[in-house]
C-alpha cells in the first residue's frame, strides 16, 4: 500500500492577503467608532446645525457661488480637531490598557495597524466631504444664485479632517502621551481663532495654512479671483498623505514600500506649495485693471423697458431684478424723470483683491447708475436710493452734494414702494435709525440726511403710498428744484414742517 503525499500550501503566500484584509478589517471596525465617539459626534452635530442655521439665510438669498464655495471651509476644522483627538486615543488605546504585547501574535505587523488607523479618518473625511456638498447645492439651488464655484476650494474642508487625522496617529507614534494632543488642539485654536489670521497677510506663507479665507464686501466675477485652489487643493493632498505615511513608516512598516511612497507624497506636496506661491498672474491682474476702469469692454448689455442695463456676463441673470426695482421707483417720479431712459452699470474695484473694501468712485455721466455685485438684504434699498438720487439731482456725483429739502423726494420716492417702507428706512442709514440726522447708504458716495428731513420723510412713509404719490408727481418741478427747502416740500406734500434749518451735519 502505498500513500501520495500532497504539499501542503505555502502559508507565506496568502499572509499579505491577509494581512491587508485585516487592515481592512480594522480600518472598518475603528472608522465607525471613531464616529460614534462623543467629541466627533458633537462636533458633526454642530457642524451640520451651523450649515442649516448659515446656510438658510446666507448672502441674502442672492450668493455667488465662488464666493459660496470659500464658506465651506472654516468650520470642518471643529470636526477635524476632534477627530484629530479621537483618532490619537483609538492608536494609543492599547498602551492605556496595557494590550500592546498581545498583537504580536496577530496577523497585523505595527506599521499595518497604523495604516488601519489612518485609514479610519476616511469615513468621517466622506461625512464632511457629503456636508460640503449638501451645503454648496444648498447654495447652488436659491434662485438668486450666479457664478462658479470650484472644486478646489470644496475639496479644502475635506481634505483637513484627513490632515489633522493623520496628525493625531502621527503625533500617537511620536509621542505616545495622553496630553500631547489636546495641548495641540489648544495651540491650533490659538493659532487660527486668537491668532494672527493667514487671510491679513499678503505673504506667499499664508498658504500654508490649511483654510485661507478671503471674504469683503467685494464679489469679484470668477475669473478674477485669482486664488490658487487646485493647487491649494493638491497641497493639502500631498501634505495629508505625507504625514500619514510618516506615521506608518515609524508605526513600524518597512521601510522600503513606505519611505518610497513617503517621497512620492512629499513630492506631491512640494508641486502643490510651489504652485500656490506663484501668485497673481499678469493675465489676472490685466483683467482686474480692466474690469475696474473700463467694465463696460466687459460687460454684456441688455435693454429693459425704457433702460439699458450693463453687466458681467456672470450676473446678467440678474438684471430683470435690478428693472424691478428701476420701475418702482420710476412709477413713483413725476415730470420727466418718470420715462427717463437710464443706463445702469455694474461697477466694481477689483485692482486690490478680495481683502479690499475700496469704495466705487460716482459717476459724473448724467443719467448713469451704478449696481454693485453684491444684491440681497441692504443692498436693495441702497440701490433704489442710487436711482432715485440720480433721477433728482441728475448724476450720482451731484447726489452725493445735496443737502437741501430734495432729500425728501429721493428717500421717499426710493422707500415707498417697499412693502415696510419705514424699515427699509431703517436699513439703508448707517447708525439704523428712524430719528435724527444720518449718513444714507448708496452704490458710491453716501448721502446725507438732516434731523427735519428724517422726520418729513417718516410721516410720508407713514402714509398711503398713493396719496402721497399724486402730490409727488403734482409738485415734482419744484420738489426737485436744488432751492428748496426741507420746510417748503413739507408744505407742499402736506406733513408738519420740521423746526430748524437745512443742515447736513451727518
Amino acid at each position: 500500500m502505498t500513500a501520495i503525499m500532497e504539499a501542503a500550501p505555502p502559508v507565506a503566500s496568502t499572509q499579505p492577503m491577509q494581512s491587508w484584509a485585516a487592515v481592512v478589517a480594522l480600518a472598518r471596525f475603528e472608522g465607525r467608532k471613531l464616529l460614534l465617539r462623543i467629541p466627533v459626534l458633537l462636533a458633526l452635530t454642530v457642524y451640520a446645525a451651523w450649515i442649516v442655521w448659515q446656510t438658510r439665510d446666507s448672502f441674502d438669498g442672492f450668493p455667488a457661488l465662488q464666493d459660496a464655495d470659500r464658506s465651506t471651509q472654516g468650520a470642518p476644522l471643529l470636526v477635524a480637531l476632534a477627530v484629530m483627538v479621537c483618532v490619537n486615543q483609538s492608536v494609543l488605546r492599547s498602551r492605556r490598557r496595557d494590550t500592546e504585547r498581545h498583537f504580536a501574535v496577530l496577523v497585523l505587523q505595527p506599521g499595518r495597524r497604523t495604516a488601519a488607523h489612518v485609514l479610519s479618518v476616511l469615513p468621517a473625511t466622506a461625512v464632511v466631504a457629503a456636508c460640503v456638498a449638501v451645503q454648496f447645492t444648498w447654495e447652488a439651488l436659491k434662485p438668486g444664485a450666479i457664478g462658479t464655484g470650484s472644486p478646489g476650494e470644496l475639496l479644502v474642508g475635506p481634505l483637513s479632517v484627513l490632515l489633522f487625522g493623520a496628525i493625531g496617529v502621527l503625533v500617537a507614534r511620536l509621542a505616545p502621551s495622553a496630553v500631547a494632543v489636546p495641548l495641540m488642539v489648544v495651540f491650533f485654536l490659538f493659532l487660527f481663532v486668537f491668532g494672527a489670521s493667514p487671510a491679513l497677510s499678503d505673504d506667499w506663507t499664508r498658504w500654508l495654512y490649511p483654510v485661507v479665507g478671503e471674504s469683503s464686501a467685494n464679489i469679484l466675477p470668477s475669473d478674477l479671483l485669482g486664488r490658487p485652489a487646485a493647487w491649494h487643493a493638491l497641497y493639502l493632498a500631498g501634505l495629508a498623505l505625507s504625514v500619514a505615511l510618516l506615521a506608518v513608516l515609524i508605526g513600524g512598516a518597512r521601510k522600503g514600500v513606505a519611505g518610497t511612497a513617503l517621497a512620492g507624497a512629499l513630492a506631491l506636496t512640494v508641486v502643490g506649495g510651489v504652485g500656490q506661491a506663484a501668485g497673481l498672474s499678469d493675465e489676472t491682474a490685466a483683467a482686474r485693471v480692466r474690469a475696474s476702469v473700463t467694465p463696460e469692454k466687459e460687460q454684456t448689455c441688455v435693454e429693459r423697458g425704457r433702460s439699458t442695463y450693463c453687466a458681467f456676463p456672470e450676473w446678467t441673470p440678474r438684471v430683470a431684478t435690478w428693472a424691478g426695482v428701476v420701475d418702482h421707483v420710476q412709477s413713483l417720479s413725476g415730470g420727466t424723470a418718470k420715462g427717463q431712459q437710464l443706463l445702469v452699470r455694474q461697477r466694481i474695484e477689483a485692482r486690490y483683491g478680495l481683502d479690499s473694501d475700496a469704495a466705487v468712485f460716482p459717476l459724473t455721466t448724467p443719467h448713469q447708475v451704478t449696481v454693485g455685485t453684491a444684491w440681497g438684504g441692504n443692498r436693495v434699498p441702497e440701490f433704489s436710493v442710487g436711482v432715485a438720487s440720480v433721477l433728482v439731482a441728475g448724476n450720482e456725483k451731484a447726489a452725493g452734494e445735496m443737502c437741501d429739502g430734495r432729500m425728501v423726494t429721493v428717500m421717499w420716492t426710493a422707500l415707498a414702494w417697499e412693502s415696510d417702507p419705514v424699515a427699509a428706512l431703517r436699513r439703508v442709514r448707517l447708525d439704523d435709525s428712524v430719528t435724527g440726522s444720518a449718513i444714507v447708504l448708496a452704490p458710491t458716495d453716501s448721502l446725507s440726511m438732516t434731523a427735519g428731513q428724517t422726520e418729513v420723510v417718516r410721516q410720508l412713509l407713514e402714509q398711503p403710498r398713493d396719496a402721497v404719490a399724486v402730490k409727488v408727481k403734482a409738485h415734482w418741478a419744484e420738489l426737485t428744484d436744488p432751492k428748496v427747502t426741507t420746510g417748503r416740500a413739507a408744505q407742499l406734500l402736506g406733513v408738519a414742517v420740521p423746526k430748524g434749518a437745512d443742515k447736513c451735519d451727518g
